[in-house]
């Protein structure tokens, strides 16, 4: 399989996490995996973007224009991305914004919405609330499986359910795995709806 996956979103929403569950399942598949992260200066609230390129690649970072699957955590980090997705590519984006920083002090009345309709002038949108997803989990922390869950179920992200799970297992704190299995499984029938 040859496959450039970008990952994006702020700190403190797992986009590292789901990122490293997506290279080792590749990687569990049996195909070569080069990944890299670049991370906003902030820990939390920064901007955090993660390239996974599965297959051939003699670099670890997608080229603009090379991307064939964008999952984002946040509406605008999705935008801001926007550049690296090829032609036919697909975008799966969470429809609730993090608000910035700037934008808490500016009283700023960003809500996301304008980033989702540029978005679907632009390009394939598979948009996920992650308040909906995760309300019955008790915390949007479960997003970044659930997400993961839905890229696997709408058929775009190339690697199977069985692998994911065997992934999320033994990256997730004891404690954890069953309510990320169930994020999981949620995200997957929302993913299943929209079946490539």
């Amino acid at each position: 399989m040859n496959k450039d996956i970008m990952i994006c979103g702020v700190g403190g929403q797992g986009t590292v996490l789901a990122s490293k569950i997506i290279a080792a399942a590749a990687m569990d598949e049996g195909n070569a995996v080069h990944s890299a992260e670049t991370i906003g200066m902030a820990q939390r609230g920064g901007s955090v973007t993660s390239h996974v390129r599965v297959g051939e690649a003699y670099s670890p970072l997608i080229p603009y224009g090379s991307a064939d699957l964008i999952i984002s955590f946040e509406p605008a980090e999705a935008v801001r991305n926007l550049i690296y997705l090829k032609k036919d590519g697909i975008v799966i984006t969470n429809s609730v914004p993090t608000k910035p920083v700037t934008a808490s002090i500016s009283a700023s009345e960003y809500n996301g919405v304008e980033m989702v309709n540029y978005l679907n002038t632009k390009c394939k949108v598979i948009t996920v609330n992650s308040d909906d997803v995760c309300s019955e989990f008790g915390s949007n922390k479960f997003f970044n499986i659930a997400i993961l869950g839905v890229a696997v179920g709408s058929g775009r992200l190339g690697i199977s359910k069985e692998t994911i799970l065997k992934e999320i297992e033994a990256r997730v704190p004891a404690k954890f795995i069953e309510v990320n299995k169930a994020a999981f499984e949620a995200g997957l029938k929302i993913g299943e709806s929209y079946e490539a």
